[in-house]
């Protein structure tokens, strides 16, 4: 088993779920993540002040899935994410040494749906 972590565009969240549902990937766990790097945040203008924001907004999403399904969900993201600017994210997979479903005790594979 696998976890991807995937930190995306905000505007593309949709995409990616939309994308990642037609392939049978329906469950996932995201949020609103802010971060710094080659693009920079944008300097906003209140009352002729300019305040640098300093960070870009961005959606994390994890997902965890059996070893059959990582590669599919990895190229699925990878494609609906992609706008070739600065910016558009990365992705991680990472190995999940244990799992186990706090409501069903099942553990490894078996915890998950997919």
């Amino acid at each position: 088993m696998k976890k991807i972590e995937a930190i995306i565009r905000s505007r593309k969240f949709d995409e990616v779920k939309e994308s990642l549902a037609e392939k049978g990937i329906h469950f996932f766990t995201f949020y609103e993540v802010k971060g710094f790097g080659h693009q920079k945040g944008k300097e906003l203008s209140y009352r002729g002040a300019i305040y640098d924001a300093g960070y870009i907004a961005r959606i994390k999403l994890e997902i965890i899935l059996s070893d059959e399904f990582v590669e599919t969900a990895y190229e699925t993201i990878a494609k609906a994410a992609h706008t070739g600017e600065n910016g558009d994210g990365l992705i991680l997979v990472t190995p999940v040494l244990s799992i186990k479903n706090i409501r069903s005790g099942l553990e490894g594979s078996k915890s998950i749906n997919i």
